[in-house]
């Protein structure tokens, strides 16, 4: 408790630190520089001004839009040189690096252009960098397509289309992100740069931010232990929420939305002001749905869920830098699905009893409800955090600290709903701290040093599938990028530990079906008390880092590559696991002689970009050594171990071995009128075991969880004037295909054949224009799966949840969601004060 309050009081202090340079004197500029940035933008073609177009300064997560007359201003800039971008739908994206010390007037001119390429990022750089400049495979989606995509039902499902991304789901609510067949504890997710921990090992939950919260997600694909330390061999995934309004605005929102499929009920409220630098804000959301459906199952008993999530932020952005304090809740419920049936009507059955020896049909009434059912899951993470970037002599100081408790139960007894069956309380204290600067002749350096602290605890609970522990990590590190002219180099070291500490425990078996945790004298003689965990102390460390390069040959056509040394050490679950899983049914036996896994992945890339035609193809190959994965453990007979105190569990232990994942994607961007866009993509991951020296049997050949080849072609059109009172309006026709998945880890039955199918999905919307032009109402609407398919994905754990015996001829498992169609509306207003007139 006393580390609790002392990290929050460093929060606090951080921030008020930051609050406090306000009365430091004014920054001293040279040569014309002020502070500010203003001028015009105006079309190239004919001068006329361009109203609406975004100016943006992503490293100081800062920006405005031109008014009527194509005019913009920005105040509070630090000193140094930043990359400021300039969009607009219909022309292309201008990038230019401004030393705000001498330059306050830049005068822009947009291209028309049906490629709006220069996409910039701010994840795993030491400064903002446009991605396809950047050696290190990368990808970004915006706010629009954030919310032209409104079907998603979670915050990862919204990036699970990009090519080399997936998600691995467990209904609706309830996805983990995959990149390039690697998850779990493989990815490092953010909010704001921060770690997002809250038991990641587990497959059962998802990621716990509210998705209407965030307003941009960017990805790295490969590993990012360079900046990132363990966890991060495979990539990061970093959640960006809204950043502050422009000065004397107050602006906000209210959004609704309506899938049919769930019959989803969400809605959110937004805020954000700034005065003078002084910028706060705040978003409520809240969402609820039923059971999904499909043909083949009808409503998929226990996928409900209700979700609350709520956030704050107060900040300044001043000359000096910025500093914002952030504080969220997220509060999920979430039903816990087994797929059991009734064996002759394939109806879903539901537990009553401990001893679970008969199991009722479960009506429709119970079905079609939004009341969430005994046996769930309840999910709380609490955060609080603060960002600041701080000018400091030639360079900025970025300074991230931030505190979470993740508290996740699961309510697995029927006849006791109060009483939780898992009870898990993980406190993460993270810290990031760089120094941004260049170094020499224009060598753009950072030096910083990140990590964690943790401590879980168990208690009143009656399954202990983890024990107690406490864990550190602490890793510098150093990156290092240079331009010579056409040449872009970019490098950088790392050395990481992670200290891992558990406790023994004991539990008490003495009452049937409700064991607990034993805290008295002497144990080893204490009837009906056995040893869950024996303590034990371990340090992980390794050495990692990344090379890479990327030439421009023409504005039109560069090639990147670039290989990079990641590093992860054991999870607790990997390491101690002895217990049941109630979400998974697995009862999980841990090894503590693991070794960290370590990969090395290189990169090949290869861009395009014409007036009317977009084209890129990037390959990777990554080998890992220590490769972690789980086996089924199996009878002579064949038939599955079974632990003797939990007889419905199979028992699943962990190995390593040596393993390979590679493969590439490829895009098409096809343009043939300004309005028109024809998108295509496909992305294709192998994914085998090497063994350790010995042949690998074919049951053992395959990885788990790696996706099929993944085509996805898209047919838009855009009309940024629109029609009438409609502003830009878009219209899209998309068509997915997935391959069978025949390269499966068959052995156990842990996976089985997958056959592929092709979804179609559609989606129309625009904004709402008032006769002064401005947005009264913005409308989206998604329908996936229009065709209503049946089919299942290797990617949904859901595919292997049935009864032990299944009727010959029957497929077994719970298919995905049948037809959704989604129905968003954002209302904005504007409470700024009125202008004064002069």
């Amino acid at each position: 408790m006393k580390l609790k309050l002392v990290y929050s009081f460093l929060i606090l202090f951080t921030s008020l630190s930051a609050f406090a340079r306000v009365k430091v004197a004014d920054t001293v500029y040279e040569n014309g520089g002020d502070g500010t940035l203003s001028g015009t933008v105006t079309d190239k073609a004919d001068g006329k001004p361009i109203p609406g177009a975004t100016i943006s300064i992503p490293d100081l997560r800062t920006g405005t839009v031109t008014d009527v007359n194509g005019k913009y201003l920005l105040t509070k800039l630090p000193k140094g040189v930043y990359l400021v971008q300039v969009t607009f739908i219909g022309y292309g994206t201008v990038d230019k690096n401004i030393d705000f010390t001498r330059t306050s007037t830049w005068d822009i001119q947009l291209q028309a252009s049906a490629i709006e390429a220069g996409e910039v990022v701010i994840t795993g750089v030491s400064k903002a960098t446009e991605i396809k400049r950047d050696p290190v495979p990368m990808a970004a989606v915006s706010k629009s397509y954030i919310d032209q995509h409104s079907a998603s039902t979670n915050v990862i499902d919204e990036i699970a289309n990009i090519p080399g991304v997936s998600a691995v789901t467990t209904g609706p609510n309830v996805s983990k992100p995959f990149i390039h067949g690697l998850g779990y504890n493989r990815v490092v997710t953010l909010e704001d740069g921060m770690r997002q921990e809250g038991q990641q090992w587990g497959d059962e939950h998802g990621i716990e931010v509210d998705q209407n919260s965030i307003d941009r997600i960017e990805v790295i694909k490969g590993p990012a232990s360079l900046s990132y330390g363990s966890d991060a061999i495979a990539g990061v995934v970093n959640m960006l929420t809204p950043p502050p309004v422009d000065n004397g605005k107050i602006l906000g929102s209210f959004t609704g939305d309506y899938g049919t499929n769930q019959g989803l009920l969400e809605s959110s409220f937004r805020l954000y002001g700034n005065q003078n630098g002084l910028v706060w804000g705040t978003i409520l959301s809240d969402k609820e749905a039923k059971d999904y459906q499909n043909q083949h199952d009808g409503r998929v008993y226990g996928t409900g869920y209700k979700e609350k999530d709520g956030r704050i932020m107060v900040g300044l952005n001043k000359n000096w830098g910025y500093s914002y304090l952030n504080a969220s809740v997220y509060d999920d419920e979430q039903e816990i699905p087994d797929g059991s049936r009734d064996p002759f009507t394939r109806q879903f059955t539901r537990q009553v009893t401990d001893i679970d020896t008969f199991r009722p049909i479960v009506p429709q009434s119970v079905l079609n409800s939004y009341a969430i059912t005994p046996l769930h899951q309840h999910v709380q993470l609490y955060r609080i955090y603060d960002n600041s970037s701080i000018a400091l002599g030639s360079g900025n100081l970025l300074v991230n600290l931030g505190y979470e408790y993740s508290h996740r139960r699961e309510y697995t007894h029927p006849t006791e709903p109060d009483v939780a069956g898992l009870n898990l309380h993980l406190s993460s204290y993270t810290y990031d701290i760089k120094y941004n600067f260049t170094l020499g002749n224009d060598y753009q350096t950072t030096v910083g040093i990140n990590g964690q602290y943790q401590n879980n605890t168990i208690g009143d609970a009656t399954d202990f599938p983890v024990p107690a522990y406490h864990q550190f990590d602490i890793g510098p590190f150093f990156i290092e990028k240079k331009s010579f002219g056409k040449l872009d180099l970019e490098g950088g070291a790392r050395f990481d530990s992670r200290t891992i500490t558990s406790q023994a425990a004991y539990i008490d078996t003495t009452i049937a079906f409700y064991p607990s945790l034993y805290t008295g004298p002497n144990p080893a003689g204490t009837a009906n008390v056995m040893q869950q965990f024996t303590g034990f102390s371990k340090t992980f460390t390794g050495a990692t880092g990344s090379f890479g390069a990327t030439y421009n040959f023409s504005n039109a056509f560069l090639i990147k590559a670039n290989i990079a040394r990641g590093f992860r050490a054991p999870n607790i679950a990997e390491l101690s696991a002895n217990g049941p899983d109630p979400g998974s049914q697995e009862y999980h036996v841990g090894n503590t002689n693991f070794k960290p896994e370590f990969d090395v992945q290189e990169d090949l890339g290869a861009f395009l970009t014409l007036p009317n035609v977009s084209a890129s193809i990037e390959l990777f190959n990554n080998n890992i050594q220590n490769y972690i994965f789980q086996e089924q453990e199996l009878n002579p007979d064949g038939t599955p171990v079974r632990n003797p105190l939990f007889p419905l569990y199979a028992v699943f232990t962990y190995t390593q071995t040596k393993a390979r994942i590679n493969g590439g994607e490829l895009n098409l961007d096809l343009h043939p009128v300004k309005w028109l866009h024809f998108e295509n993509s496909l992305a294709l991951t192998y994914g085998t075991n090497l063994g350790n020296g010995s042949p690998v049997p074919d049951s053992l050949k395959y990885l788990p969880f790696i996706p099929p080849l993944h085509t996805h072609s898209e047919l838009r059109g855009t009309f940024a004037k629109g029609f009438g009172s409609f502003r830009n309006v878009y219209g899209y026709l998309g068509f997915d295909h997935y391959n069978a998945q025949d390269r499966f880890f068959a052995a156990y039955g842990t996976e089985t054949y997958t056959a592929g199918y092709n979804l179609l999905s559609a989606g129309i919307g625009g904004n709402v224009v008032n006769a002064k032009g401005n947005t009264v109402l913005k409308i989206f609407i998604e329908g996936t799966n229009l065709a209503n398919v049946n089919y299942q994905s290797n990617m949904s754990r859901l595919k292997y949840f049935d009864n032990r015996v299944v009727q010959p001829g029957v497929q077994p498992g719970i298919f995905n969601m049948g037809r959704n169609v989604s129905f968003k509306v954002l209302v904005p207003f504007d409470l700024s004060p009125k202008q004064k007139s002069n």
